[in-house]
């Protein structure tokens, strides 16, 4: 090593800033609430061969499937991608997740030589699609899904092609036109630092890792958990199974999914990248919470992901739920294999789903704009062992109406909603008793009314609708979630929405979401049990 211990911090906290600094201006000059309110976009710096070296703590699902998308820029331009230039990609057969999630990847140029990447990802709350917002929940094929992209210079002519594809194209512009600002900024500011030995901080990730690998028991352990559903149609309300065996040998850690159920006629498929992400959550979740954010954590892990399963879908699938919700699965199958090693470490499930509500115009035309909106919603984390080190020994009760796990978004304002869109929020206010019980009780979920002031097409796709998420050491399960829909705001008129469903609704109907409660930790009586 040519840095001490404190000069490599140093060093890790100042390629960590750059992340956070292409964040902050991401989503100030971003247009869509989706990103400048609800912060839904991701940061992260890399050096010349594509290794991140580090990133902010922004959204897991977008940072742990980004270097993806920068290998399949790498792959395309290498240093073909001049000074200045920047590309695109949201495909994702090619290095990305879902195709509203849209990467920007820029080289820096340091003395005429090819050094580093800085990439930001953020998700378009529209790249067209059969419906408003570019995840129906009907979708059957990636084609229904919007416009896909393969790894593009980003040019005017480019640019204008996304636009075109979009309904709401000056929101695209803008949002775009933020992450290209991001990474003009990220790029200046990584230069200096690419002259550091930047090898040594992959090279401490991996020590870091490999180190809390070797302090767990050798062995193999399995787990299953399951989706609701696969879409609305009558066909796709069976369960599907995803199963994760992780085995642990010295100081390697292989998380395996054979046996998980192939892709499916529906939008409930991830591709690799999402489930790569998944494991590298879980990774600095339960098995070391302070593991750095870069390549070299990953350099002990080993994934398989059987092609054509739910875990790694291929070429047609719809994709767009996998990203948002087969994530969350992924992680609540490897947290319950990796629990029977380290139970004390391994909190109940969270609400396992980010509960998408998308809403856009139903008419649109030259001289009546588009508009849509998209969010996730919080809902109940799953109640917590004692953290490491605590002098209480106590264990921790879930947060209430939160982001958890594969999201780290924010619940959208309610002002914000309001004054973009004709929309008015009729109630939000936690699921009161929906977390499970236990020494550590689950968080309760969220209930939101939202009415529509104009006739719009909604789509949801939200699960644990059926399945609840499940408690750990003895506590109980959370509430599962429910959707209803009040023709005309009517509450006597509710009548229940299916979790995965695309449909017309006129100006005055509400949408009404119930989301689900964290499990419980531990038994009342005794927290260890």
């Amino acid at each position: 090593m040519s840095l001490d211990p404190a000069a490599l911090q140093v060093l890790i906290a100042r390629l960590s800033g750059v992340a956070e600094e292409m964040g902050a201006v991401l989503q100030r000059g971003a247009f869509s609430p989706n990103i400048k309110e609800r912060a839904d976009c991701s940061a992260a710096v890399f050096d010349a061969a594509g290794n991140v070296l580090a990133q902010a703590e922004h959204i897991p699902v977008h940072l742990g499937s980004m270097p993806a998308s920068v290998a399949a820029v790498i792959d395309a331009f290498g240093e073909d991608l001049g000074p200045g230039e920047h590309a695109m990609v949201n495909d994702p057969f090619c290095g990305g997740t879902h195709l509203n999630d849209l990467t920007v990847v820029t080289p820096c140029w340091v003395d005429g030589r090819l050094r580093g990447w800085v990439a930001n990802r953020a998700h378009h709350a529209d790249v067209g699609g059969s419906a408003p917002g570019s995840l129906p929940a009907d979708a059957t094929e990636i084609h229904q899904e919007g416009v896909r992209i393969p790894p593009t210079r980003l040019t005017g002519e480019t640019r204008a092609l996304l636009l075109a594809n979009s309904r709401t194209p000056w929101e695209r512009g803008g949002d775009l036109d933020a992450q290209i600002g991001a990474n003009v900024v990220g790029a200046r500011r990584l230069a200096p630092l690419l002259a550091e030995p930047t090898d040594e901080v992959l090279a401490h990730g991996e020590r870091r890792c490999r180190a809390a690998i070797t302090a767990l028991a050798d062995g193999e352990w399995a787990a299953t958990d399951v989706l609701d559903s696969t879409g609305p149609g009558a066909d796709q309300q069976a369960p599907l199974t995803l199963r994760c065996t992780v085995r642990i040998r010295g100081s390697a850690i292989e998380f395996d999914f054979t046996g998980t159920d192939p892709q499916c006629r529906g939008n409930v498929n991830a591709v690799e990248a999402v489930t790569v992400s998944s494991v590298a959550f879980v990774l600095r979740h339960v098995i070391d919470h302070g593991l750095p954010a870069n390549a070299g954590v990953m350099r002990p892990v080993t994934v398989v992901a059987p092609p054509g399963s739910l875990v790694a879908a291929e070429f047609p699938a719809a994709v767009g739920a996998g990203n948002v919700e087969v994530s969350q699965r992924i992680v609540d199958v490897c947290l319950r294999a990796v629990a029977q090693v380290i139970g004390d470490r391994v909190p109940a499930a969270s609400q396992g789903t980010m509960n998408n509500l998308l809403i856009g115009a139903a008419h649109q035309s030259a001289d009546r704009p588009g508009w849509v909106y998209y969010e996730t919603i919080g809902g109940g984390q799953g109640g917590r062992p004692p953290p490491p080190g605590a002098s209480d020994g106590m264990p921790r009760a879930g947060m209430s109406g939160v982001h958890t796990n594969m999201t780290n978004t924010r619940n959208t304002p309610v002002e914000a909603l309001e004054r973009s869109y004709p929309l008015r929020v009729r109630a939000l206010r936690l699921r009161r008793g929906s977390g499970g019980d236990g020494a550590a009780p689950g968080g309760d979920g969220i209930e939101r009314e939202v009415e529509l002031l104009d006739d719009a097409v909604v789509s949801l796709i939200a699960e644990r609708r059926q399945t609840a998420p499940w408690g750990a050491a003895g506590g109980a399960d959370g509430e599962v979630g429910h959707d209803q829909l009040l023709r005309g705001g009517d509450p006597a008129a509710a009548e229940p929405l299916g979790d995965k469903v695309t449909l017309p609704l006129r100006a005055g109907d509400v949408v009404r979401i119930g989301t689900p409660g964290g499990g419980g930790w531990g038994t009342p009586d005794d927290p260890t049990d």
